[in-house]
């Protein structure tokens, strides 16, 4: 059976200022764009079971700053090994590419000339005023524009970031994370 790509993004209840195991977190929503079916799907806390069967599934999880943010989080609830999951993260591949850490609202601006509805100390504050639709918002509006960033690199091999000196591109061969992953993830939940 041919696997798909999903991205994720979530947000969570506390800040790195309360917590700084990402384990601690606890999350307030997870989002998802599914290439399988071309849909968003929002998971909260009492059904992010739920997520876990997609994840599993799927030829890569995709994200920006997932290995070190999403992914931590979400392993706090995930019964299975996180590390066997098949990550793409897309601000380690331009780290990696510019020795240095661009928000996905910079890169997203000078590549697409967009922004980013919110942040993420906002999320937080929408979780604790009980406003969860406008969370849910917020995090598919951040998945819409991590798929937007992703999808551009993917057809024209560059994305871009300001720096003091202006715009500058960086180089990136993305379309291999459409493709199906031949490494099968281990299906590690208890079935």
């Amino acid at each position: 059976m041919k696997k798909f790509p999903v991205i994720i993004d979530l947000e969570t209840k506390h800040s790195f200022r309360e917590f700084s195991d990402p384990k601690k977190l606890e999350i307030s929503v997870a989002v998802i764009y599914d290439y399988r079916d071309n849909k968003l799907s929002s998971f909260f806390e009492n059904n992010i079971h739920k997520l876990f069967p997609i994840l599993e599934n799927s030829s890569y999880i995709i994200g920006y700053n997932i290995r070190h943010f999403d992914i931590p989080v979400l392993s706090a609830y995930y019964p299975g090994d996180t590390t066997l999951l098949s990550l793409f993260d897309i601000l380690e591949d331009i780290k990696n590419k510019t020795g240095k850490r661009y928000s996905l609202n910079d890169v997203v601006n000078a590549t697409l000339g967009e922004r980013k509805s919110g942040h993420g100390l906002r999320a937080i504050e929408l979780f604790k005023q009980g406003k969860l639709e406008e969370l849910r918002k917020y995090c598919e509006d951040d998945v819409v524009l991590t798929k937007k960033l992703f999808e551009y690199g993917v057809n024209n091999n560059q994305i871009f970031y300001l720096d003091e000196y202006g715009k500058k591109a960086i180089k990136v061969d993305w379309g291999k994370y459409l493709e199906d992953n031949k490494n099968d993830t281990p299906l590690t939940l208890p079935f």
